[in-house]
């Protein structure tokens, strides 16, 4: 059944962003709903579709529905970590296609940085607890030291990772950081995990996120410029960092070509892409595996500014997970960005005219992949 084309994004949105004492995460999903459905024109009993997802909810479709005061024909609670939301999108495409629903909000809330207590929830199996890793980023310390010893990557390419996505984040009103930074801030920055080190990793944050999905047809007459839903792919490779086969290729490999496949494009053909970047490794070893630069070649690819403004490929356009936000899981933001580059309401950061984003997002510890393919209309 092909979807290309058949769904568009009409509505974003994102609340309280950073550090939001005292609320909870199913209030900052709502307020984010809020802004969102205020986007796209529409009120909340217009929402007869939802997709939900959190850190804290065995129920997540009820509590948020309940807390916006509806009742959905059809949802989906499917929980792969950051990727959660990208793969949400293509059920949601589906569900509306076959005529399930009208509407779909697809949801996130967090109170990662106020409440400091989702990695408490993380659950290890008992071989790897016995060790007591430090995790999520000696998972992917491991994959950063295999790539290094088998391609020659440097601390410094990691380092021009972090060094672009703040200089995106300049250029972002909304971005969390927005003080200069430089390659050697973050070598000399302290090492939490070799070889990452404190400004290798992610912010923690408050925050929630919101999309609203419908038909291509009612996208037309939505107040904002419809954003199609053109293709979407997943991988699923493995649950713990143990059982990855390969350190230094990811699920990406698949998702990505499926979602290209569906969309009918070729990687040369995207303009802006948006990557989930909780470590400054996770871009370098994505640009590989989507196809951008060949395996072992995400270094240079991102060296000399390669990803910055001005460099040969926007990617992080609001600042990542690295400057921007990261409550936890930011794939939801990831497809909001791509939405408001293709929309050309970016500001002092719009990429220049263009036609088809990427939106990827990584799950567990490369454990699941999603891709987007999004499009504006000149892109049908």
């Amino acid at each position: 059944m092909s979807i290309r084309g058949k769904t568009a994004v009409v509505g974003i949105g994102y609340a309280g962003l950073g550090s939001s004492p005292g609320w909870t995460p199913i209030e900052l999903a709502a307020r984010a709903a809020e802004c969102a459905l205020a986007d796209a024109g529409l009120h909340a009993e217009d929402i007869d579709g939802l997709c939900a997802s959190t850190f804290y909810h065995l129920f997540p479709t009820l509590s948020v529905s309940e807390q916006l005061g509806i009742s959905p024909k059809w949802s989906n609670a499917d929980m792969t970590g950051g990727s959660t939301f990208i793969a949400q999108v293509l059920q949601a495409a589906l569900a509306i296609k076959a005529g399930l629903c009208t509407n779909v909000l697809i949801v996130y809330g967090s109170a990662a940085r106020s409440t400091k207590d989702i990695y408490g929830i993380i659950d290890l199996p008992l071989l790897q607890a016995s060790y007591a890793p430090l995790l999520p980023v000696g998972a992917y310390a491991m994959s950063a030291a295999r790539h290094m010893h088998q391609f020659g990557t440097t601390r410094r390419h990691l380092a021009e990772v972090a060094v672009a996505a703040r200089k995106w984040a300049q250029l972002n009103p909304d971005a969390a950081l927005q003080s200069p930074l430089s390659i050697e801030d973050v070598l000399n920055s302290p090492m939490v995990c070799d070889p990452l080190s404190r400004l290798d990793c992610c912010l923690v944050s408050d925050g929630g996120g919101a999309l609203i999905m419908t038909s291509a047809e009612r996208a037309r007459d939505m107040p904002q410029p419809p954003v199609y839903v053109l293709g979407v792919g997943t991988a699923h490779s493995h649950r713990d960092i143990s059982q990855m086969t390969d350190l230094t290729t990811t699920g990406a490999v698949e998702s990505g070509q499926r979602a290209y496949n569906m969309a009918g494009v070729t990687v040369a053909d995207i303009d802006v892409v948006q990557l989930y970047d909780a470590f400054t490794i996770l871009p370098i070893l994505f640009l590989e595996d989507l196809g951008f630069c060949k395996k072992g070649e995400g270094g240079p690819f991102v060296a000399d500014g390669g990803i910055a403004p001005g460099g040969r490929l926007p990617v992080n356009t609001s600042g990542g997970g690295l400057s921007f936000v990261h409550p936890g899981m930011y794939g939801l933001f990831a497809l909001h960005e791509t939405c408001v580059q293709l929309r050309g309401h970016g500001g002092r950061r719009q990429v220049k005219s263009p036609t088809l984003g990427l939106a990827h997002g990584n799950g567990g510890y490369f454990s699941h992949q999603a891709t987007a393919i999004l499009g504006t209309g000149a892109s049908l």
